[in-house]
């Protein structure tokens, strides 16, 4: 391994994640490991590329050094970026199987247990194949998890680096809620956030925000298409801030107009469940438990929601298509994975189908500590209220987004003069503190 000063993590953190990865493969019984999953790449090399739809390999023996296969191309950000010595690059007219049998026949560990991801996004059945009719001398076997065993639960310096993401996605937010108005578009808004994320240090994430309004918030993982917001609606932000590919997420709700009664209930409803995710949850847990404990609240309402996902999913390191770590562990009914120091969670208690036809979220990203659980952020829960936001026609130039003003919101908690929060003692519907 190289040592080098200028990598996202310090020399030992890597050295600390090989070693145990390592100690997983000696458990495993295995000689060595080929790692395809670009999220897993990252974490143990510092490795990444947007060329990640490219064949790459991060090959680690149980005992000699580990080598890398990429394309040509994205042998410059083994170079640039990672504490890798070897590399094997292929040649857009090569074959990037055969440069990976080559290299393992090269090392000495074609005839050796060899584990694979089988289910690796980037290493498709037609590579498997290749794999398994080439190396007939050697044992292959999958080592799905054996790097998220190691991912799941954040060091301290990871919770670290998660709270410079949580940073953008303050900033992200707060711009996104100050650009919400009657008569600009969907589109705007998302830009509004974009600018936020990315003044505030942001880094380009796995996922755009998700920006809705009115009956489009329906819609599942839709985001901005154009629509012009019309007044008396609500918006639906989901906004997940990136640094060094470690996400942090948060959803929130504007209320264009009145606040009704049946969308009061809603906002009191998440912030009962995340109120109890705090007093309650603890290392020991099971996701299970969590799960249930969210959901038996966000169940108990009469505006007609639903829960209808899980309740959250680990958060860290993610690429395109997805900003979660909900294949290594989420919080749904039945499943056993108890809760440890250092687990990270996107907590989504979010309402579906509010009065048939209106959802909103309020979510938080948490890490569990040795006592308990602790938000990556500090910006209010409460939905944003933004009174008589009528416009008329004359009145869509006074409704454009002044993005200069968007870039600068630095912290999420910060207001414009005519945004009202609502109080968590309500004395009327569509009144607000």
């Amino acid at each position: 391994m190289i040592e080098r000063d200028d990598m996202t993590f310090p020399h030992s953190e890597y050295v600390r994640r090989i070693e145990a990865l390592r100690a997983r493969i000696e458990e495993r019984h295995l000689d060595a490991v080929v790692i395809s999953d670009p999220e897993n790449i990252m974490y143990l090399t510092d490795y990444q590329t947007t060329g990640y739809s490219f064949f790459q390999a991060l090959v680690v023996p149980l005992e000699k050094e580990p080598f890398m296969i990429t394309r040509a191309l994205e042998e410059s950000n083994v170079i640039a970026r990672t504490w890798v010595d070897l590399t094997r690059p292929y040649p857009d007219t090569g074959d990037a199987m055969q440069m990976l049998v080559d290299a393992l026949r090269e090392f000495g560990l074609a005839n050796k247990r060899i584990g694979y991801e089988r289910n690796s996004y980037f290493f498709p059945a037609y590579h498997q194949d290749v794999i398994h009719t080439s190396l007939k001398d050697g044992k292959l076997m999958d080592c799905f998890g054996i790097v998220e065993e190691g991912r799941v639960c954040k060091s301290a310096v990871e919770i670290e680096l998660m709270k410079r993401a949580a940073k953008a996605t303050e900033a992200g937010m707060a711009a996104g809620i100050e650009a919400c108005r009657a008569g600009v578009s969907e589109n705007e808004i998302g830009a509004a956030i974009s600018a936020g994320m990315f003044a505030a240090g942001g880094e380009v994430p796995a996922v755009m925000p998700y920006v809705t309004s009115g009956p489009r918030t329906m819609i599942g993982h839709a985001t901005w298409e154009g629509r012009i917001v019309q007044p008396n609606e609500h918006v639906f932000l989901e906004v997940g801030g990136c640094y060094r590919r470690y996400h942090t997420a948060m959803m929130r709700t504007v209320m264009l107009g009145e606040l009704t009664d049946s969308m009061y209930q809603a906002q009191e409803t998440m912030k009962r469940a995340l109120d109890a995710v705090h007093t309650m949850v603890q290392p020991g847990m099971t996701v299970s438990d969590v799960d249930n404990l969210v959901r038996n609240i966000i169940s108990d309402n009469s505006v007609g929601a639903r829960l209808i996902t899980r309740s959250g999913y680990s958060i860290g390191i993610a690429f395109p298509p997805s900003w979660d770590e909900g294949y290594i562990v989420s919080l749904k009914q039945g499943e056993g994975t108890v809760l440890k120091e250092g687990m990270t969670f996107h907590l989504i208690p979010w309402m579906w189908g509010v009065d048939g036809d209106k959802t909103c979220g309020i979510s938080d990203t948490i890490y569990v500590t040795d006592e308990g659980c602790k938000s990556f952020f500090n910006m209010e829960r409460d939905f944003t209220v933004k009174p008589d936001q009528g416009v008329t026609k004359s009145d869509d130039s006074a409704a454009c987004i002044d993005l200069d003003s968007a870039r600068s919101k630095s912290t999420a908690s910060q207001t414009s003069p005519d945004t009202a929060k609502v109080s968590g003692k309500k004395q009327k519907a569509g009144t607000s503190a």
